[in-house]
């Protein structure tokens, strides 16, 4: 099994800390405090699924911290990205039924898509979170 990593901040994160080549701690960061947490198995997982994608996938948003999480989504001070294993990813189009594929393939439990309004601010989540008794996997939605 993974493991959870943290760090106070993205720029303290070393190179021999961080394995996955195609994603950077200061994009997987929270976007309010900085700080990265990652868990290991949903990087790796993460890194697969770009290896096959063989594109560029920009991720919009990573790891919140909860008290963040909270002031931008719905889901409050436990949502999804506070766990380490989710990931938005900007993307439309003919690409975003090609990531679908491949997520699913790779195991990704949790699929979001929002596919409104500007291309800029289109997106896909993607989570490897486990089945439980208030969210059954795999799951989908939309924005």
């Amino acid at each position: 099994m993974g493991q959870l990593l943290s760090f106070p901040r993205f720029e303290a994160v070393l190179r021999e800390e961080w394995p996955w080549p195609d994603f950077t701690p200061m994009e997987m960061a929270c976007k309010g405090t900085g700080i990265v947490t990652v868990h290991t198995d949903f990087m790796n997982r993460l890194q697969g699924i770009r290896d096959v994608y063989n594109g560029v996938m920009n991720v919009s948003s990573g790891y919140r911290a909860p008290e963040y999480n909270r002031k931008v989504s719905k889901t409050g001070y436990t949502g999804p990205h506070t766990t380490g294993r989710a990931v938005d990813i900007t993307i439309f189009g003919y690409d975003q039924i090609r990531l679908l594929r491949i997520a699913l393939a790779h195991g990704m439990t949790g699929i979001g898509l929002k596919q409104k309004g500007p291309h800029h601010l289109r997106f896909m989540h993607l989570d490897d979170l486990s089945n439980d008794n208030s969210q059954p996997r795999p799951w989908n939605w939309t924005y």
